[in-house]
């Protein structure tokens, strides 16, 4: 039941994360259609899905807590691998969107 309420956080903060940046791509990039602005929707969204990917590791943390087998442990190891590196990869991505956003505009 615990495992199945942290899933599911996951997937409510995920579908915000993409209904936002849904709401705001189209709100905004219709009136702006900056660069800067579909930036910083990429980098809302990349935050939303950093944060629904570690309430899914945690549900399948829990999950393989509460009866581990050989098996479960494999694959979570191979989940917590994959997951991590996606984590890693976003959060690189946001910190360069961010770099970029912060630099003067003389700069770019």
């Amino acid at each position: 039941m615990v495992v199945t309420a942290v899933e599911f956080v996951g997937v409510v903060v995920i579908t915000a994360g993409v209904a936002w940046a849904l709401v705001r791509f189209v709100v905004d990039g219709v009136r702006f259609r900056d660069a800067a602005v579909f930036t910083r929707i990429r980098l809302t969204l990349g935050r939303f899905l950093t944060l629904g990917l570690e309430f899914q590791l945690a549900a399948d943390i829990l999950r393989t807590a509460l009866s581990p087998t050989f098996a479960q442990i494999g694959q979570l190891a191979a989940i917590a691998a994959i997951r991590t590196v996606l984590n890693y990869v976003l959060r690189r991505e946001i910190e360069q969107e961010q770099r970029q956003i912060a630099a003067p505009e003389g700069s770019r």
